[in-house]
């Protein structure tokens, strides 16, 4: 059997596709032969990593937009759906983290962090679903979230506020699209070994702190995360829906 051989031409949306988790999951699914959008804020990354899809599928490209400007977002999605003709995955992948302790934390700081989170990954998330829903697919939404949706960290508060929001946000969703057939998931990774997270390892005493949290003794990968988005794109998670997938080491399990 040729698993994941039914991605094949699939129309796919990644938000906060440009680089660490994102860029992995936007070659995986070019890789397999779908036709792959990326998003996000730097047009120099965004061009980078599109010149990269291409190699592999000239019917790839990427749109700049702020999800924290919900105006952005409808622009976003309508000009995916234009050139796309339809969405068949969303991948809701973008993410900011301000670790700053609870005392610190400016009303700044938590806008921020909610807005990109947690209402972007809404927004991003209603108006693909209407254009689902008007085209009758049977499409599939991944949230990539976080363990720290299931455990509390130090300097985090704004956080895990947010992808705990964003875990309920996909079972209710699920709930309300079940009868359209259209499958709501997350994805939720513990530390990732990305440039992004370079600068925060650097640290000696975060990164054993870190890893002492983790069972299996070491961080993960972005391909990690990649191999349990694909199989909830897949045909294979077709009667899953409103779960999170936890790639963490068993930092939860414990």
């Amino acid at each position: 059997m040729n698993y994941f051989s039914e991605l094949k031409g699939k129309k796919i949306l990644v938000v906060g596709g440009s680089k660490g988790i994102g860029k992995d999951i936007a070659l995986a699914f070019v890789q397999l032969g779908a036709d792959v959008i990326i998003t996000g804020r730097n047009e120099e990354d965004l061009r980078k990593t599109t010149a990269e899809l291409i190699e592999f599928n000239s019917n790839c490209s990427y749109l700049i937009a702020d999800i924290q400007n919900v105006n952005q977002i409808y622009n976003m999605i309508d000009q995916a759906y234009e050139r796309l003709e339809r969405i068949d995955i969303l991948i809701n992948n973008a993410g900011v983290n301000i670790p700053k302790p609870a005392l610190e934390v400016t009303e700044e700081d938590w806008d921020q962090v909610l807005d990109t989170n947690l209402k972007g990954t809404f927004f991003c998330s209603q108006r693909a679903g209407k254009y689902m829903i008007e085209q009758g697919v049977s499409g599939k939404i991944i949230n990539i979230v976080s363990q720290m949706a299931f455990v509390g960290y130090v300097k985090r508060a704004a956080y895990c506020s947010s992808k705990g929001g964003a875990v309920q946000l996909t079972k209710a969703l699920a709930i309300e699209w079940a009868d359209k057939q259209i499958k709501v998931n997350a994805v939720a990774p513990t530390f990732i070994e990305t440039d992004f997270t370079k600068q925060m390892f650097d640290n000696k005493d975060f990164h054993k702190d870190v890893l002492s949290r983790i069972p299996l003794g070491e961080l993960a990968k972005p391909n990690d995360v990649t191999g349990a988005v694909l199989f909830l794109a897949s045909d294979m998670a077709n009667f899953i829906t409103g779960e999170t997938i936890r790639v963490d080491g068993g930092w939860t399990a414990i």
